[in-house]
C-alpha cells in the first residue's frame, strides 16, 4: 500500500486557509480566519469521532455556564464558524503535498488547495492493540477505507470498530469487496448495513488476533461466551479510537517527534514547513483541555493571516 496518493479526482478552487480537522482547534481557527475575510474551508472526517465529540458532559468551558455535551459545544463552534463565512465539508483526508506555494490537501472526493494549511486532527489515532495488528499494518491492516478499498476488490474483508464510524466509512469497501464482515463488540443494528447484500454483521464479537505472514489471511474472533473461531479474510479495516496523534495522512510532510506529534513553534503554531500550522492535541500538549485547543486554533489562524499577507507581525482581532 503506497503512500503516493493518486485518486484522479477533480481539483477544487483555491482557498486562503485549508483546515484539516473539525474539533475545537480546527473550528476556532476557522472562526478567526473567516472573520479576517480569508476564504476558509474545514475538512472534517466526522465531528463525532473526535475527543470532544465523545465527551458526555462539559462544564468548565468559559462562558458556558450550564453543563452541556461535547456534541452540543461542537455545534456552537460550528455555527459560529459558518456565521463568519467558513465552509465545512465532511470528507476523509488521505494525503498532502506541501512542496509548492499552494499547499494541497488530498481527500476522498478531490484535492483542496490553500495558501496556508492548519492541521488540527487531534489525538484519537491508534496504537496497535490487537495481536498481530502492528506487524501487518499496511499489509492487509488498514485505517482508511477511501485509501485502501481498491486493494480488496473481489475479496473477503472485515471491518471492526464503532458502528457510527463504520456506517460512515463502509461504502467504498462494500462496493468493491466480495464479502464484508462487520464485527461489533456490542449488539447493534443498522438499516444501512442490513440493506447491503454482501455485508454480514457479527454482534457481540471481538477480534483477538490478526493472522498472516506477508499479508493478512485470517482473524481470530471471540464471541460473548468466549468461544473462538478463525475467520478467513484478506484484509481488515480498523475504526477503533485510541490516544495517538492523527498524522498518518501526512507521510512525514512536516517534522514529527519520536512520540508521533507534530513539531510546532508554540509562539505561532508554525510547523517545519512554511505556511503550514498545527494546533490542538495533534501537537501533544501536556494538558488536554478544550479551551487550550481553541486557543491554539486562534493562534494558528492569526499566524496564517500574517503569513498570507506577509505582515511583519500578526494582527490582533478586536471588535
Amino acid at each position: 500500500m503506497s503512500p503516493r496518493i493518486s485518486l484522479n479526482l477533480p481539483e477544487k478552487e483555491l482557498y486562503d486557509v485549508v483546515i484539516v480537522g473539525g474539533g475545537p482547534a480546527g473550528l476556532s481557527a476557522a472562526l478567526y480566519a473567516a472573520r479576517f475575510n480569508l476564504k476558509t474551508i474545514v475538512l472534517d472526517k466526522n465531528s463525532a469521532s473526535g475527543a470532544l465529540g465523545h465527551a458526555e458532559w462539559i462544564e468548565n468551558y468559559p462562558g458556558i455556564s450550564e453543563k452541556t455535551s461535547g456534541q452540543a459545544l461542537l455545534s456552537l463552534f460550528t455555527e459560529q464558524a459558518k456565521h463568519f463565512g467558513a465552509s465545512i465539508v465532511q470528507t476523509t483526508v488521505v494525503g498532502v503535498n506541501f512542496d509548492g506555494d499552494e499547499k494541497e490537501v488530498i481527500t476522498a472526493d478531490g484535492s483542496y488547495k490553500g495558501k496556508a494549511v492548519i492541521i488540527a486532527t487531534g489525538a484519537m489515532g491508534r496504537t496497535p492493540t490487537i495481536k498481530g495488528e502492528a506487524g501487518l499494518a499496511g499489509r492487509g491492516v488498514s485505517y482508511c477505507a477511501a485509501c485502501d478499498a481498491p486493494f480488496f476488490k473481489g475479496k473477503t474483508v472485515a471491518v471492526v470498530g464503532e458502528l457510527d464510524e463504520i456506517v460512515e466509512e463502509i461504502d467504498p469497501v462494500a462496493a468493491l469487496a466480495d464479502t464484508v464482515y462487520v464485527i461489533l463488540r456490542k449488539e447493534a443494528r443498522s438499516e444501512l448495513l442490513e440493506a447491503m447484500e454482501n455485508v454480514r454483521v457479527l454482534n457481540k464479537t471481538a477480534v483477538t488476533e490478526i493472522l498472516g505472514d506477508t499479508t493478512v489471511t485470517h482473524l481470530v474472533i471471540t464471541d460473548e461466551t468466549g468461544v473462538q473461531k478463525t475467520l478467513p479474510v484478506s484484509g481488515i479495516f480498523i475504526f477503533l479510537h485510541g490516544s495517538q496523534p492523527i498524522v498518518d495522512f501526512l507521510y512525514d510532510a512536516v517534522d514529527i517527534t519520536p512520540e508521533g506529534c507534530i513539531t510546532v513553534n508554540r509562539e505561532d503554531m508554525s510547523t517545519s514547513v512554511s505556511g503550514v500550522f498545527a494546533a490542538g492535541d495533534v501537537t501533544c500538549k501536556r494538558f488536554r483541555q478544550v479551551v487550550l485547543s481553541a486557543s491554539e486554533g486562534c493562534t494558528a489562524a492569526l499566524s496564517a493571516e500574517k503569513y498570507i499577507n506577509q505582515r511583519r507581525r500578526a494582527r490582533s482581532q478586536w471588535a
